[in-house]
């Protein structure tokens, strides 16, 4: 099979453009209320020989999300949980991502997933998710809803021996963070993260849901030549301003399986010519949340963070050699800060 068969599979076979951005655009919607961080207790050391240290056995683990996947997305709403709800039908669909280190400094690993997909003899790139690793966090982005992320403390309890991970949309912008704990217990290497409110993602935001927001738990599996992101997620809704409802549980399964049946170039040029830009917009972010002990950004159903599209296009303005880095670096900063302005 080539490269080109290679491309975004739905399991109906339907146009792969559209696809690829519902599976692409991880966005939020809607209210929620702060969580407070659960606490994750230690985990039993695992039977296997001990590394040099647990820090860099658990550093190895992250690390072991990098290269280059088949990915397998998988989402079904599996037990309704209220009298007036049914389930929707099991969502799939797929793609090929890379996955490259932003920077690692030891005690803090960041990881950006880059969709590159060929179709009909058109490569299509897609900067999609980042995650961000921070040994023994002192604090942690977490959604607090409206439209608004709180940095919150993390007890010296919670976060000794703990990571914390932050994910991140396509324009940089925030979606969740949580803290948990690796272990290694029969034969499996999987963190496990304490329950975190998650605005919704793209594919429930676009059908305005009876659901408003989710807590979730996520788990990475790190397993032979690949790894597995799984989530159990309580869809909830909470419109009335009262206490949040719990709607449906669901599933998802997001499996990435390490392929060399297609081409990654295409993505590893795209982010040698735009992580100088990015890393500008990384800071931009890092600014506001520092100035603001947070952040506060409208979200849109269909396109991300307001600040999305025209995030986005300037990076793909850049790849294409139409606009300076330096040009587009200070439009984002203006763009930023003006969607964030309290």
């Amino acid at each position: 099979m080539t490269h080109k068969r290679e491309a975004l599979l739905h399991k109906n076979g339907q146009p792969m453009r559209a696809i690829l951005i519902a599976a692409a655009l991880l966005t939020g919607a809607s209210a929620a209320q702060a969580l407070p961080l659960a606490s994750t207790s230690p985990q039993t050391q695992a039977s296997s020989p001990a590394p040099a240290s647990a820090f860099e056995r658990d550093r190895q683990a992250i690390l072991a999300q990098v290269g280059d996947y088949r990915v397998r997305f998988n989402m079904r709403e599996t037990v309704g949980l209220q009298a007036d709800y049914q389930p929707l039908e099991p969502k799939t669909s797929g793609g090929t991502e890379i996955v490259r280190v932003v920077h690692d400094t030891g005690d803090r690993i960041s990881l950006q997933h880059i969709l590159v997909m060929y179709h009909e003899g058109q490569t299509i790139l897609v900067k999609h998710w980042r995650q961000d690793w921070t040994y023994q966090p002192e604090t942690v982005l977490i959604y607090a809803g409206p439209d608004q992320w709180t940095l919150t403390t993390v007890s010296a309890e919670d976060r000794r021996g703990a990571w914390s991970q932050t994910v991140w949309q396509t324009d940089d912008s925030p979606r969740y963070g949580g803290v948990g704990r690796w272990s290694y217990d029969n034969g499996m290497t999987v963190w496990t993260s304490g329950p975190t409110w998650r605005p919704l993602a793209r594919r429930d935001a676009v059908r305005n849901p009876v659901y408003d927001r989710y807590l979730g738990t996520n788990r990475h599996v790190i397993r032979p030549g690949g790894w597995v992101h799984i989530q159990d997620n309580v869809k909830m809704t909470g419109r009335d301003g009262g206490e949040p409802r719990a709607m449906v549980q669901e599933d998802v399964v997001n499996t990435y399986d390490a392929s060399a049946a297609f081409e990654p170039k295409p993505g590893d040029d795209y982010w040698a010519a735009t992580k100088a830009y990015w890393a500008e917009v990384r800071a931009a972010w890092d600014a506001v949340i520092t100035r603001d002990g947070g952040v506060h950004v409208q979200e849109v159903a269909d396109t991300g963070a307001v600040t999305s599209a025209a995030l986005m296009e300037m990076a793909d303005k850049i790849n294409a050699g139409e606009l300076t880095t330096e040009a587009a670096a200070e439009r984002a900063r203006a763009l930023i800060n003006e969607a964030t302005r309290p």
